[in-house]
């Protein structure tokens, strides 16, 4: 077991550290009281004369955000994250300002600027099972334990590896060497654990007593604190593991479950709901909770409206249809009522399958070739107008939705308060200035110049025309075929449906499983949202011969790229970003390398940015009062909301945000 006593003395020193802020950004520092914020039981009585919601129903869809994965270590999707971080409990969380706060950790700190942390665990903190039931106490060691298996590469594949082998010293060695082994003699690594394990005795992590956590990262990172929001730094008991059994941890239930969070997920029906109820071992005893949490799965953008008409949800996401209806009736009491949602963390692109098959399993050569050839991708970058597509979304204020960049804007900031996004769009070719009424991508000249030039050099190559652009729906969905219409004719309009042919198609239940896993997508639109505070974590997603790339491996398969100056392309941009991460001793010159890179990603058009995540609804929860960060998967964390029984007025969502910013 990795309880070595070897740094005992540099855990004494853990009562001289200085409480970290969130990763060196703007975060103020963060509170060391044993419990976040100074909430008490009661929930804050709202200011618009109604009562505080007791059983908060809410909504999600279902043809993208159901469960798949109930735990929380081996997944790495943002419909399992969002219910699960409800389920367990992290070191440190966020607050509604975006700001660390002590969780579990109740004191955290780095004394030589983030070479070595060490976090001061609560005593009081338990596992329950889904009854509330006490089956352990939740100790330093399950966190040692939770490393070996996301490490372990028979135990849990990449998911969640790519931040620990980029940080924690020993991680990209112990993950080597499970991987080996597995290929070697199957089995062998699934009998690891902690025990008896010298070489995850190198790994730089270390429980010296049961409530003391040590790490020793590869070089100072002083953001490493905020990756304890991500899934790769929560918990699990080796006691679950020897009560299941290794081979039944990743299929576990919610029945099966254990918990240490606010929550236990007592109900769980595929595609119909899951219901989470408070928890009364959860440590924090001075946070509001909801005595439970009905989540609704949807299959249809309109059914939420409904829903909350009738008053079957507290809240709903308002769908074209449904805005427009209020809109164009001034007399409907419902204008009052609308507000727009707060940015969600997630930067949307249009990312390209590099390596498409057809439905019968056989290389798609035609499309495999198209896009491979740079003037192909940037017809579409630079030909494809997105206008119409957010209008979908947001048509009060679509520009809002306008996204030019791989990572989220907001998400950091250079000393002088440059936003990183706004550097990476001064390197980007052929960007208009905003003018907030049109969108600064997109160029019919370029797009048909581009276009033009595809044309004579694909035809050499054997490619045929037009070249076909296989999108996948939900069968069923209304909205989601309205939608997909609409991108149809923004992808033919420019560039002609002689040139591409957009192929609306259907899967029946799972993306991943239909359609993602044999590769039948020319491109899918997704969004990711970082782990933790650095902007590594979003151009790690995408770089070339890495296990850990989450949208490689498993959305572009570039690795499977046969074009040798597609190939070069992406073996560029990832020297660029593995040159940045080398530079941890100035931020500003660690941002201006990753903005290189991301801009050589994006002028190459080896990905399409699509859109930031914005809305208008209608709702009895104040958003400003929610977990809000972007980075980490907590801000679905269902933790000190105001919430009224009566819906919030667009008169007090601007108090809100004004009561935020002051």
């Amino acid at each position: 077991m990795k309880r070595k006593g070897i740094r005992i003395l540099t855990m004494l020193l853990a009562v001289m550290l200085v409480l970290s802020a969130c990763g060196g950004n703007n975060s103020a520092p963060a509170d060391s009281s044993g419990t976040p914020g100074g909430e008490t039981n009661a929930p804050p009585t709202p200011g618009n004369g109604g009562e505080p919601i007791k059983d908060l129903v809410t909504f999600a869809n279902a043809g993208t955000h159901e469960v798949e994965n109930f735990f929380m270590i081996g997944t790495e999707l943002g419909a399992d994250l969002d219910v699960l971080c409800n389920a367990y409990s992290p070191l440190l969380e966020i607050n509604n300002k975006g700001q660390l706060q002590p969780a579990v950790a109740k004191e955290w700190g780095t004394e030589d600027g983030g070479k070595t942390w060490t976090f001061k665990l609560r005593d009081d903190v338990t596992w329950v099972d889904v009854e509330g039931n006490e089956k352990a106490k939740c100790t330093a060691q399950d966190w040692v334990t939770a490393m070996e298996w996301i490490l372990n590469f028979e135990k849990n594949g990449s998911t969640n590896t790519s931040m620990l082998k980029a940080m924690v010293e020993g991680a990209e060695e112990y993950y080597e060497y499970t991987k080996n082994l597995a290929e070697t003699n199957p089995g062998a690594a699934l009998a690891l654990s902690t025990e008896n394990n010298p070489e995850f005795d190198k790994v730089g992590i270390e429980a010296p007593d049961d409530y003391t956590l040590h790490y020793t990262c590869i070089d100072q990172y002083p953001y490493f604190d905020t990756l304890c929001t991500s899934a790769a730094m929560y918990s699990v008991s080796q006691a679950e593991i020897d009560e299941k059994g290794v081979e039944n941890m990743i299929g576990m239930s919610n029945e099966t479950a254990w918990y240490n969070g606010a929550y236990t997920i007592t109900s769980y029906i595929m595609n119909n709901e899951k219901v989470l109820t408070r928890n009364p071992a959860y440590w924090d005893k001075d946070c509001t909770l909801f005595d439970t949490v009905t989540i609704i799965m949807i299959d249809d953008a309109n059914r939420d409206d409904q829903l909350f008409d009738t008053g079957e949800v507290d809240h709903c996401s308002l769908s074209e249809n449904g805005l427009k209806t209020i809109l164009d009736n001034p007399s409907d009491a419902r204008n009052q009522e609308l507000t727009e949602t707060r940015f969600r963390k997630y930067s949307f692109q249009y990312l390209i399958n590099y390596a498409k098959n057809n439905e019968d399993g056989t290389p798609d050569v035609n499309w495999n070739t198209a896009i491979a050839n740079e003037n192909f991708r940037k017809s579409l970058y630079y030909g494809v107008n997105l206008e119409n597509t957010w209008a979908r979304v947001n048509p009060t204020n679509p520009m809002k939705l306008e996204n030019l960049c791989f990572t989220m804007k907001g998400f950091l900031y250079f000393s002088d308060g440059t936003d990183y996004t706004d550097r990476v769009i001064e390197k980007l070719d052929n960007i208009r200035p905003y003018d907030g009424e049109h969108a600064r991508r997109f160029n019919e000249q370029l797009g048909l110049e581009y276009r033009d030039k595809a044309i004579e050099e694909l035809t050499a190559k054997g490619v045929t025309f037009p070249v076909g652009i296989d999108y996948y729906i939900k069968a069923g969905s209304a909205t989601a075929l309205d939608a997909a219409t609409v991108l149809k004719e923004n992808f033919e309009r420019t560039l002609g449906s002689d040139y591409v042919s957009f192929n609306i198609k259907e899967y029946i239940s799972s993306l991943g499983q239909e359609v993602r896993a044999p590769r039948l997508h020319s491109f899918t639109g997704t969004g990711w949202g970082a782990d933790y505070g650095d902007v590594e974590n979003f151009l790690e997603q995408t770089i070339y011969g890495y296990d850990g790339a989450d949208f490689s491996m498993n959305y572009t398969n570039i690795n499977d790229i046969t074009d040798p100056d597609c190939i070069a392309l992406f073996e560029e941009f990832t020297r660029m970003v593995q040159d940045a991460q080398t530079i941890t001793d100035d931020m500003d010159a660690r941002y201006e390398a990753f903005a290189d890179a991301e801009a050589f990603l994006l002028n190459h058009a080896l990905t399409i940015p699509s859109n930031y995540e914005n809305s208008w609804q209608l709702t009895k929860i104040n958003d400003y009062s929610k977990m809000y960060a972007l980075y980490g998967c907590q801000n679905n964390t269902y933790k000190n909301w105001e919430t009224s029984t009566v819906p919030y007025t667009a008169e007090d969502y601007a108090r809100f945000e004004a009561e935020f910013n002051s």
